[in-house]
């Protein structure tokens, strides 16, 4: 290995353990910004989907970690790493990447301040990252009952959306562009809170439904109940949250509750973590649960 790629991989692993110490989840990287560690399951003739229950590294972003002393077996695991990558989506910070990309020839970032005036947020003083070709990573924390999902330009034209099961390259990482730096004057902020109305547009819309009946529920709140009901594993919070979010604003969140309850169930949430987001939607839209 050429010295210069193993000056980058010790700054690398540095870099990395220093974020781990943030309470952020790290995996090594690339140069061309992959997970390092390939899947030990690809000679596999009928592989199974396996996220790290194997105990082997190669899982890409469910390999992430905080102990140093794993981390430093992936690194070991991967010398040709370069950088590392954060994962979103995981505690205590539950991390949104808010990614302003340059590459589409779109000003990505008037499309973020002309959302933001739309409707009605600013975006708080935060960690921001800035990429070897210009763009900028800006990192936010959501609320706990909430997996934003990962989209690409979703948003708006060259915003793309790092959430839950993504990851964010961490500043420091050398790449094939460049190194990501933090920008001057944020490296030692928290990551702010995602505004409330920008954490609604980051949720999935809902798919067009026929609605389930319920005797407490008018037209909409039964299209909002059905919503709920045809949540698959990995999106039973988020529905609820998001169909709770829609209730409260409509003004039917009090009379939805026990119905939006009752759907979470059959989802296989527990009374009490469908009560808990519930009260969270109410919170977020400013209503009383």
């Amino acid at each position: 290995m050429a010295t210069t790629d193993r000056q980058a991989t010790t700054l690398a692993l540095a870099h990395a353990l220093s974020a781990a110490e943030r309470g952020l989840a790290v995996i090594p990287l690339t140069r061309t910004k992959l997970p390092a560690l390939r899947s030990p399951h690809r000679d596999d003739p009928d592989p199974r989907p396996c996220h790290g229950e194997c105990g082997r590294f190669g899982h890409g972003v469910y390999d992430a970690s905080t102990d140093p002393a794993r981390i430093r077996e992936m690194f070991a695991a991967a010398p040709w790493a370069t950088g590392y990558g954060i994962a979103c989506g995981l505690p205590p910070h539950h991390l949104i990447g808010i990614d302003l990309d340059t590459k589409s020839g779109t000003d990505s970032s008037a499309a973020l301040r002309e959302l933001a005036l739309r409707h009605l947020f600013t975006i708080p003083d935060t960690v921001v990252v800035l990429t070897p070709s210009g763009g900028r990573h800006l990192w936010l924390t959501g609320p706990p009952d909430v997996a934003v999902p990962n989209s690409a330009g979703r948003l708006a034209p060259g915003i793309d959306i790092r959430g839950a099961g993504g990851y964010l390259v961490g500043p420091g990482s050398r790449t094939d562009r460049g190194v990501y730096t933090t920008a001057p004057g944020t490296a030692r902020l928290a990551p702010a809170a995602c505004p409330p109305a920008l954490l609604r547009l980051l949720l999935p819309p809902p798919r067009p439904l026929h609605p389930a009946t319920h005797p407490s529920a008018g037209e909409h709140g039964q299209g909002l109940i059905h919503f709920v009901l045809a949540a698959h594993e990995g999106q039973r919070n988020t529905r609820l949250f998001w169909a709770a979010c829609r209730a409260y604003e409509n003004g039917i969140g009090p009379a939805l509750v026990a119905p939006l309850v009752d759907a979470a169930l059959d989802t296989g949430l527990s009374e009490r973590e469908a009560r808990a987001t519930i009260a969270s939607a109410a919170r977020m839209t400013g209503r009383r649960p």
